[in-house]
């Protein structure tokens, strides 16, 4: 079993560090354009084994696809990250260049694997991965709805004071600004959410949910990593050990939620074929005007990448 991680920047080296702590994968391949990066992290990581104990074995190399060859599962970080006061639309022309080559060359070398998009933006990034790839929907797809679940229940736990493990959720729609939250889907041990919170400390946590990335890139001055790279590495162990987890995930709605040809959030079941099915979820009205405020934001970002042609 190989997984190859493509990109060793902050995100693509912790996801491949999360994938072989957990030994999800016997092989995990960390691929990186800069000489040197990659086998360094790589190595950093195998040598890390003996210490807190797993055999998942980690290898690095530049620019190097044919070493990736037969990758089960592959995750995309390629891109620039977002600097302060950069929007992701900001990255758009550059990175959906550096996602089609990188695309292409994954594809090449291994065109049975399942592609998991990391890149920002990363609504039009999975975009130009699925227009690249010529795969089903089913096997390429992105990663936000974990990241922001994780981000919203990370939230209520320190707001309720409780362990994050008992709180499920579900956010649908574009990721960042104009995601979804769906206070009704959220529920602590089974309990809904609304019954424990007021509405206004509710409103105010799914404000900060929606712009958690730009929260940290004001911190930091950079992207987060930690979590959306485990989040990532979440979605590899959900269909290398074919768990048929229910993951929000990034994909082409094809007439889902009546929407056609946008690449939205959308709660999935995930499993060894990648999407196993798509799961509609009976919204309200006011849900349904919400979902449809993130679709024209999406498809404005998708036309912008149609305007410029595809990247050389």
């Amino acid at each position: 079993m190989k997984v190859t991680v493509v990109g060793a920047g902050n995100v693509g080296a912790t996801c491949a560090d999360v994938l072989a702590t957990r030994e999800i994968a016997n092989e995990v391949v960390l691929v990186d354009i800069k000489e040197g990066i990659a086998e360094g992290k790589a190595l950093d990581i195998w040598q890390k084994a003996p210490i807190i104990g797993y055999d998942s074995r980690t290898v690095g190399v530049t620019n190097d696809y044919a070493r990736t060859a037969g990758s089960e599962v592959v995750v995309i970080t390629s891109g620039l990250p977002r600097k302060p006061g950069m929007s992701r639309d900001d990255l758009i022309a550059t990175n959906a260049g550096i996602v089609k080559s990188v695309t292409e060359q994954v594809v090449a070398h291994s065109p049975n694997a399942i592609i998991i998009v990391v890149s920002n933006p990363l609504d039009v990034m999975t975009y130009q991965a699925h227009l690249t790839a010529k795969l089903p929907r089913e096997k390429v797809f992105g990663m936000a709805g974990i990241l922001d679940t994780a981000r919203y229940r990370a939230f209520l736990a320190e707001a309720l004071n409780v362990s994050p493990k008992d709180i499920q959720a579900v956010l649908m729609g574009g990721h960042g600004d104009t995601m979804v939250p769906l206070p009704r889907y959220t529920t602590v041990g089974g309990i809904p959410v609304t019954e424990l919170i007021s509405k206004e400390k509710l409103d105010a946590i799914v404000q900060r949910t929606a712009v958690g990335g730009g929260e940290l890139v004001k911190l930091m001055g950079t992207s987060a990593w930690y979590a959306p790279g485990a989040a990532a590495a979440q979605m590899v162990e959900a269909i290398v050990r074919d768990q048929r987890r229910v993951f929000p995930v990034c994909l082409e709605l094809q007439g889902e939620y009546g929407i056609n040809g946008v690449y939205l959030g959308a709660p999935v079941i995930l499993g060894k074929n990648g999407v196993e099915r798509v799961i509609e979820l009976k919204l309200n009205d006011e849900e349904k005007a919400m979902l449809e405020t993130s679709r024209g934001h999406v498809k404005e970002v998708m036309d912008a990448l149609d305007k410029m042609g595809q990247p050389a």
